[in-house]
């Protein structure tokens, strides 16, 4: 018997309240774009959040349309797959602040024009409070699970401590309670590409024609680096040259692996709006989870009932397991029950999002 087709649907709403902010600011009419696999069941009970990393979105097993590629874990997500939609709805929203759909620099303000830089600085809390919104718009009260990688796993830990009778089961991947010094310095690094490019214009770059490319693309370029291993660099590039059989003593992409880092950054341009990143990487570098309650990690987790289990890989060092190690250990203080596992892969911090068949079996044992 032929096995079900994905049953996905693409869809918007928007919340019928302000969304308030860390800042003190409060956001009206805001837009949030999500993806929905499988049926929900008629007490809701089988609703599977995913919350996706900084550059990703809704189309976590659809096709992208701008990029026309598979969704970024279409591996991870649909019928018979881990995260099986033959049995559980999944759903996947673009956070506020991004481009693709949901609010962020780029939306119309209230007089009609881009918000661009005068868009308010968000936190990961507010990307959730984003979330629970669309939940309460939905009328689920409690997720089955919430599941996350990267950034995606820090808004499942926040959405654990700030809203704790809202999900059952909590599954963070390659993440962390709090972003660490060497985060931030590349996330500057970053924005202070974007910034420099002369098309940047203050934020103030959409009615002109002209995009950040060149400084989005060293971004990216610079971000993509941290993503990997260097044995996995090494292994897939190693000194090898980029079709040519000597040096070419100039600066064109002479090596591979410079060539592969071009092609990531011209290809990021076209479906990420460079002010969106801006304020998707700020949002990270705030985030700290004891520093929002009281100092003390374990305080975060203080009124929990959920169940949680944290995965590193050995290769990550973006978020390596000393992270997830410290995020168990505050949930062991604070009596919540954790299963923890670091994996062994070859691909740096982008392995949750790779084929790692350990990582599968995790998956699917956790949340069934």
């Amino acid at each position: 018997m032929p096995r079900p087709a994905l049953n996905v649907q693409s869809k918007s709403l928007i919340l019928p309240h302000p969304l308030p902010l860390d800042s003190g600011e409060a956001l009206e009419g805001v837009s949030i774009a999500y993806e929905t696999y499988g049926e929900l069941a008629p007490d809701k009970g089988n609703a599977i959040l995913l919350c996706h990393a900084l550059t990703g979105d809704q189309f976590v097993a659809s096709e992208h349309p701008v990029t026309g590629k598979p969704g970024w874990w279409e591996r991870m997500v649909g019928p018979g797959k881990p995260i099986d939609t033959d049995r559980f709805h999944v759903i996947c929203a673009n956070v506020i602040g991004s481009c693709m759909g949901s609010t962020g620099p780029a939306s119309d303000a209230p007089d009609g024009k881009p918000y661009a830089m005068r868009f308010p600085v968000l936190t990961i809390r507010d990307m959730v409070r984003g979330l629970v919104g669309l939940l309460d718009a939905l009328e689920i009260e409690q997720l089955h699970t919430v599941v996350g990688g990267s950034m995606g796993g820090m808004q499942a830990l926040s959405l654990a401590a700030n809203f704790p009778e809202r999900a059952a089961r909590i599954l963070a991947i390659a993440t962390t309670a709090r972003h660490s010094a060497q985060n931030i310095a590349f996330h500057e690094v970053g924005r202070q590409a974007i910034m420099a490019d002369p098309n940047w214009a203050e934020g103030d770059y959409y009615a002109s024609g002209k995009t950040p490319d060149a400084g989005l693309a060293v971004a990216r370029m610079a971000a993509h680096i941290t993503y990997l291993s260097e044995a996995g660099l090494t292994d897939k590039f190693g000194r090898r040259l980029q079709d040519r059989a000597e040096k070419t003593f100039g600066f064109d992409a002479d090596f591979q692996v410079e060539s592969y880092l071009r092609y990531q950054g011209s290809g990021f341009t076209r479906r990420f709006d460079a002010n969106s990143y801006l304020y998707i990487t700020r949002a990270m570098d705030y985030f700290d989870l004891a520093e929002e309650h009281g100092g003390l990690l374990a305080n975060a987790f203080a009124g929990t009932t959920a169940r949680f289990c944290l995965i590193s890989f050995d290769s990550d060092w973006l978020y390596p397991t000393a992270e997830s190690r410290h995020v168990v250990h505050a949930l062991n203080a604070a009596g919540a029950p954790v299963s923890f596992v670091e994996l062994s892969a070859p691909f740096g911090h982008d392995s949750f999002l790779l084929d790692v068949p350990e990582l599968d079996r995790v998956v699917k044992g956790f949340i069934e």
